[in-house]
């Protein structure tokens, strides 16, 4: 099926009135189909992943960057124009994916050391610019993603933030070869996660309270399953925390082992009761965060990607039922990782 050929409008949604899902927040338009920058390429949308980010961003827990903002940031399409100076790393017709990075300024301190993931300057596709809720989306060239072969758009799609997030953060929790790893909540990137940690030899313990999501678990090949709070059956080297519940770092540190890191991959958490020294820190336990992701970190896990094939489970909705999707995402009724099919 060959892509759509851009006219002047297109269907897509805006964040007009951030808050709580259920007070509708998104709103359904008919806009102009954007013009790509002379540096960036515009893409025919053919699926887009449902990140609980864009829930965040939806219901206003992040600070309104771009008012009337179209989220939706792990697009997968194809490319229908590409700006004169965009360089020779994309073509008309290639497959390619939209990330959640899509700035950083390559001078400051963190960009020249290689954390790109910290500059002061960095944008987000979704959050501080249209995204991919829409027939048609925008994105610099640079920061355009090549995506592996022998997987659907659909599959693809949580790949491109769901995936590289928590490989980052499977980077970030030090996990030693062999490793027994808990994982605390068990949606789109924690499912995709653990299947990259068993790849690589380790131990994966889940946490979650949804009950399908544990089925998920033992099927991908997890050691045990338990209550989102309950403790493991061996102590952990490393957790991560996808949920984004303080009140979970407490039991997730308290499961660990000495010398144990306990990562908090999402952009959003609630706030953290307080910690016991003895009892959650004591023994070199470590907090860390995790701060988006680097464009390495991306070719690196799609490398992986493409030599490991990752089964993702994707509910799929239509592009009209983004709302029923973020509804449903809120509710805790999707096991895995939600796509949008446009």
């Amino acid at each position: 099926m060959g892509a759509r050929v851009p006219g002047t409008s297109m269907r897509a949604w805006r964040v007009h009135r951030p808050g709580p899902i259920g007070g509708a927040p998104l709103s359904r338009v008919t806009t102009a189909v954007p013009r790509p920058e002379p540096s960036e390429l515009l893409v025919a949308v053919h699926a887009c992943g449902v990140c609980r980010t864009d829930l965040h961003v939806a219901e206003g827990d992040l600070p309104v960057h771009l008012a009337g903002v179209t989220p939706g940031h792990e697009v997968v399409g194809e490319v229908v124009e590409v700006g004169a100076e965009a360089g020779a790393g994309f073509g008309v017709g290639d497959r390619v994916g939209i990330a959640w990075l899509r700035y950083t300024c390559g001078t400051c301190r963190y960009c020249r050391r290689g954390d790109e993931n910290l500059c002061p300057q960095s944008r987000y596709t979704g959050w501080d610019a249209d995204g991919g809720y829409a027939e048609f989306a925008t994105v610099p060239a640079a920061f355009a993603h090549h995506l592996p072969s022998g997987y659907s758009d659909s599959e693809l799609a949580p790949l491109l933030c769901a995936g590289i997030i928590g490989y980052r953060s499977l980077l970030r929790a030090d996990l030693p070869p062999g490793g027994r790893l808990g994982i605390y909540g068990f949606g789109g990137s924690a499912h995709i996660t653990a299947q990259v940690a068993l790849a690589r030899g380790a131990e994966v313990h889940v946490m979650t309270r949804d009950s399908r999501a544990r089925e998920l678990a033992l099927e991908l090949g997890a050691a045990s399953v338990q209550g989102a709070a309950d403790p493991p059956p061996v102590p952990l080297d490393s957790a991560i925390l996808f949920a984004p519940v303080g009140e979970l770092v407490l039991p997730a540190c308290q499961a660990l082992d000495r010398g144990g890191t306990c990562v908090i991959a999402g952009i959003h958490l609630s706030d953290i009761p307080p910690l016991n020294y003895q009892r959650h820190l004591f023994g070199e336990r470590q907090i860390r965060s995790v701060t988006s992701n680097t464009r390495e970190d991306a070719r690196n896990f799609l490398d992986f990607a493409a030599t490991h094939h990752i089964a993702v489970t994707t509910p799929e909705y239509s592009l009209g039922d983004a709302d029923r999707a973020l509804a449903d995402l809120a509710a805790g009724r999707i096991a895995g990782a939600a796509v949008l099919l446009v």
